[in-house]
C-alpha cells in the first residue's frame, strides 16, 4: 500500500510587516489526551515531558509540549517523526485515552512585538504578559474559529487550529496585523 503523502496546508506562506510576522510552524506529531492522576507520571515519562498540573499552564522538555486544557485533558506536541502516538501507546496498566490528532491540526507562529494585539483583534483573551505569562496555553475563539493558543515568549504565540480552517486563520492573522 502507497504511503499517504500529505502537503502542508499552508505551504510556502510567509507575512512580515512592521512589527509582526507569521510563519506556518513545521510540521508535528500532536495527541490528545484524557488521563486521571493515577495515569498523569507515567503518561508523562512516555511522552517525555511533564504533564503540567495546573489547567492553563504548559510545559516542554527533550523537544516536546505538553499543554494543560482541562481538568483531565492535555495536548502534547512532538517534533515530527518522534512516535509519540506509538511511546503512548506502550503505556500500560492505566486507563486513558490517547488520540493522535496528528493530522487534524497544523499551527501558525504569531511574533513580533505586534503579536498579542493582533491576535487580540479576533481573541477575547487578556493577552497582555501579565494575565498571559510565557507558558500560558488556552483553548479560545479568534473571529470564527477554535484554536488553541501558546504563548511561546514575550512576543511569540503558537496558534494551533485544525487544517481545514487554516487557511481562514492566517488570511484572518494577515488582515488584523495589517490593522495591528
Amino acid at each position: 500500500m502507497a504511503e499517504l503523502l500529505r502537503t502542508h496546508p499552508l505551504e510556502s506562506r510567509a507575512f512580515a510587516i512592521s512589527g509582526i510576522s507569521l510563519t506556518p510552524a513545521n510540521e508535528a506529531e500532536r495527541v490528545s489526551l484524557r488521563a486521571g492522576k493515577e495515569a498523569v507520571a507515567a503518561l508523562g515519562a512516555a511522552c517525555g515531558v511533564a504533564l503540567p498540573a495546573m489547567i492553563g499552564d504548559s510545559s516542554a522538555e527533550n523537544g516536546a509540549r505538553a499543554m494543560k486544557l482541562g481538568p483531565d485533558e492535555w495536548t502534547i506536541i512532538a517534533p515530527h517523526g518522534t512516535g509519540l502516538p506509538a511511546k503512548i501507546a506502550e503505556t500500560s496498566g492505566y486507563l486513558f485515552s490517547a488520540v493522535d490528532i496528528s493530522h487534524r491540526n497544523t499551527a501558525i507562529i504569531v511574533e513580533g512585538r505586534k503579536a498579542a494585539n493582533t491576535l487580540n483583534s479576533g481573541c477575547p483573551r487578556d493577552l497582555s504578559l501579565t494575565a498571559f505569562p510565557v507558558g500560558a496555553c488556552t483553548r479560545t475563539l479568534l473571529a470564527k474559529s477554535e484554536i488553541v493558543l501558546l504563548r511561546e515568549g514575550e512576543h511569540r504565540f503558537r496558534v494551533e487550529c485544525w487544517r481545514s480552517f487554516s487557511d481562514y486563520v492566517w488570511n484572518y492573522l494577515c488582515d488584523a496585523a495589517r490593522s495591528a
